[in-house]
């Protein structure tokens, strides 16, 4: 039978802009690499420093992404959420809806959250969300309905800014039968949640994701020995090292897959991508390899292109090569 894949998450429109340099950066205080929350002044201030650079629109946020991502490889997928009653949120409802994904959307009358993605010459992207809307989903929205007729639930790490929420969706999301996939989210946010997190790997999460960073930030140890740590307590750990690859453990066996030889313009959605193919051939019964690869797939095609949405004509090449031989 066919597996079903729900997300939950910040509910998200990224402006993506694509800068001149980094000076910008040091303008606005913004580390380069990190994602940054800022209050309503502060993402005013970031558009109107930023007005004259080129621009786009897209539906972000990690685990919509992600879903998004298992959407177009023709996975059954849902998404809870919390947007404004507002464009913006109109946007992102009609983008979930065109992919195929069946919307869990709350609202209420808070502008919509936006995350200004800065996309630096080398594709790294520095992000200062305002979540707006996007923070007001809590616990007291989830009911055990939403969870009903899924597998899995893929929960973004950015989340752990409302703890009751995260440990609410996850144990009703237990209670309904679901296995728990975690992505770890940003190295910065790992470091404020260190103890929270590692407890929630520990006792609740089957699948988690992390990329070089993330790992430092949660063990303090080298990519190999996190890898190590996380297959103790989880079903698969994934740990992702950039142009190294990705590392995958899963019981007493540990696989490498090789990343592909692209130019980066931009990394916005990588490990999302990634998380994506790599679901997509877990539920299709591929091995760890092959999900892997399918994974670096995804996420070399994404960071060819800027933001996290790729054309049709390129998912249909995806679709083409998943299904080769």
């Amino acid at each position: 039978m066919e597996k079903r894949i729900l997300g939950i998450g910040n509910a998200l429109v990224d402006i993506l802009i694509q800068t001149e340099n980094d000076t910008i950066l040091d303008q606005l205080q913004l580390p380069k690499g990190s994602m940054q929350l800022v209050d309503s002044k502060s993402s005013e201030k970031v558009n109107e420093k930023t007005a004259h650079l080129n621009r786009t629109r897209a539906c972000g946020g990690s685990a919509a992404n992600t879903i998004h991502g298992l959407a177009k490889l023709g996975v059954s997928t849902g998404f809870i959420g919390h947007v404004g009653e507002d464009e913006t949120g109109e946007f992102f409802k009609k983008d979930l809806l065109a992919a195929g994904v069946e919307p869990k959307l709350f609202s209420s009358t808070t502008l919509s959250g936006i995350a200004h993605a800065l996309v630096s010459q080398d594709g790294e992207r520095t992000f200062a969300t305002h979540l707006g809307a996007a923070i007001e989903l809590s616990e007291k929205h989830l009911t055990p309905n939403l969870f009903e007729g899924y597998d899995y639930l893929y929960v973004e790490g950015y989340l752990v800014a409302n703890k009751p929420l995260i440990i609410k969706a996850i144990n009703l999301a237990k209670e309904a039968g679901l296995k728990i996939v975690l992505d770890l989210a940003s190295y910065n946010v790992v470091e404020e949640n260190r103890e929270f997190l590692l407890n929630l790997v520990k006792e609740k999460v089957d699948i988690v994701f992390c990329n070089e960073e993330e790992a430092k930030a949660l063990t303090g140890k080298t990519p190999q020995e996190t890898l190590d740590f996380l297959a103790q307590y989880t079903e698969i750990a994934i740990v992702k090292i950039g142009k190294e690859g990705s590392l995958i453990k899963k019981g007493g066996e540990t696989i490498r897959v090789a990343a592909f030889d692209v130019k980066a313009s931009d990394t916005t959605g990588a490990g999302d991508m990634y998380a994506a193919g790599f679901l997509y051939g877990l539920i299709n019964g591929k091995d760890l390899h092959e999900s892997g690869r399918i994974g670096t797939l995804l996420a070399a095609n994404v960071i060819e292109v800027i933001g996290a949405k790729m054309d049709e004509s390129r998912w249909k090449k995806i679709r083409a090569q998943i299904t080769m031989p």
